[in-house]
């Protein structure tokens, strides 16, 4: 019970974290910043990591893990389109 609320909290976290970020890239269309490939192998990254996580029952780690996949994703998708 307690793994499972501190997972939840730190999920909560996490997201909080990144929010601004995110928000940032999408309203300045600056993204100068991020790296193609460095996004690219992140996304990699997650995809392999999911092969572990469907593995394990059901918890935070899992929307976590659902929220970094889709973030990087997007962040791709936006490097793509206002490239330089």
């Amino acid at each position: 019970m307690i793994a499972t609320a501190a997972g939840a909290l730190a999920t909560i976290v996490f997201v909080s974290s990144a929010m601004p970020m995110l928000v940032k890239a999408v309203v300045t269309r600056d993204l100068r910043s991020y790296s193609i490939w460095s996004l690219v192998l992140s996304e990699i990254g997650n995809g392999l990591q999911w092969l572990y996580l469907l593995s394990l029952p059901l918890a935070p780690i899992h929307f976590l893990h659902a929220f970094y996949t889709l973030t990087t994703a997007v962040m791709i998708g936006l490097r793509l389109r206002y490239k330089d």
